[in-house]
């Protein structure tokens, strides 16, 4: 998404913009976006998480987007709607000064004469679109990046500098790809004889739905034979790696440094928190949550929250327990013993 042309808006407009109620004056005038601790006149800010609550009674903001079991507790006039944190996602997409990612066609790009590039197409300097590659309408792409042959990129995608999508990867409408992303790179695959390894050529490769973002310095692999798949509005965090033959279902979040082994099945609004490891061929059903640092090694069949991750304790607890953890076979032992002896 490039950057709006940076404007104000009265507090009735936006008001309007995200469906929600204006309590008190709605004819102030916000040009920007704050925290509640650091907002002074011309900003709004929002309030989700109780934590944040006792900054509100002192906040300089010009406005506050509330829920409305808060509305009463506003010392300035609140934007009032069902969730504070989706309205103000809107609203500071307005105010977004964010540089555009490539302005035209720089002179330095290389385009291959089969490739067809839509109307309003901007690509940085040193871009290389080879072979067969299809731009659709209003894609954007940042210097350096280089789309391989075959590939489909759809309508408004913005593809930021130092990319690289290899051949035949399918990508849908309105997706963002951060910087140092390698998508369709080949998947993990390779045959063991005698202690040598074979590599298995990955011939499938990479479809991502719609409306979907992948951060900074990802790798999505390419199948072996059929499609790595991500589904709509899929969000994936920097540095994660997602294995080949991988499917993910529409919605879910994927966090920073989680790696999932190749031909998982993930489902859809499955939310992994940072730093998970999934094993291979794992099916994670749909409405899941896994918490940072858990480590999958089983299907999960069930809704709900996962688990594994050791909280953080001081060094001098830790030893402790882990010398009582090496003792707890022994103790199994004895305690079976004494059971058999009752």
């Amino acid at each position: 998404m490039t950057a709006m042309s940076k404007r104000t808006y009265s507090l009735e407009e936006l008001a309007k913009h995200v469906s929600g109620e204006v309590q008190g004056d709605g004819n102030i005038t916000i040009s920007a976006v704050g925290t509640l601790s650091g907002a002074a006149s011309h900003q709004i800010s929002f309030l989700t998480n109780p934590k944040y609550k006792p900054q509100l009674k002192d906040t300089q903001a010009g406005a506050v987007i509330l829920h409305k079991n808060l509305k009463d507790d506003s010392p300035v006039p609140a934007l009032v709607v069902a969730n504070p944190h989706a309205a103000f996602a809107l609203i500071a997409q307005l105010f977004d000064t964010t540089p555009a990612v490539a302005t035209g066609i720089a002179e330095t790009a290389v385009i291959a004469p089969s490739a067809r590039i839509g109307s309003d197409v901007s690509l940085g300097h040193n871009v290389i679109i080879e072979e067969n590659v299809v731009l659709g309408d209003r894609v954007t792409v940042g210097a350096n990046t280089v789309i391989r042959r075959g590939t489909h990129i759809g309508e408004g995608c913005t593809i930021h500098p130092n990319v690289t999508i290899y051949h035949d990867v399918v990508i849908g409408k309105r997706v963002t790809i951060h910087s140092q992303t390698v998508i369709g790179a080949a998947g993990f695959g390779y045959a063991n004889d005698k202690g040598v390894w074979i590599p298995i050529p990955q011939t499938g490769s990479v479809r991502i739905g719609d409306d979907s973002q992948i951060g900074a310095s990802s790798s999505i692999d390419r199948g072996a034979m059929e499609d790595t798949v991500l589904g709509t509005n899929v969000i994936i965090d920097n540095q994660v790696q997602i294995g080949h033959n991988c499917i993910i279902g529409d919605h879910s979040c994927i966090c920073g440094a989680t790696g999932i082994a190749g031909s998982c099945h993930i489902g859809k609004h499955v939310i992994i928190g940072g730093g998970v490891g999934v094993n291979g061929h794992i099916s994670i059903c749909d409405n899941v949550q896994v918490t940072g640092y858990t480590m999958i090694v089983q299907d999960i069949t069930e809704p709900g929250v996962y688990s594994s991750g050791q909280p953080a304790q001081t060094n001098r607890d830790w030893r402790k327990n882990t010398v009582r953890l090496a003792k707890i076979g022994s103790l199994f032992d004895r305690v079976k013993a004494l059971e058999k002896q009752v």
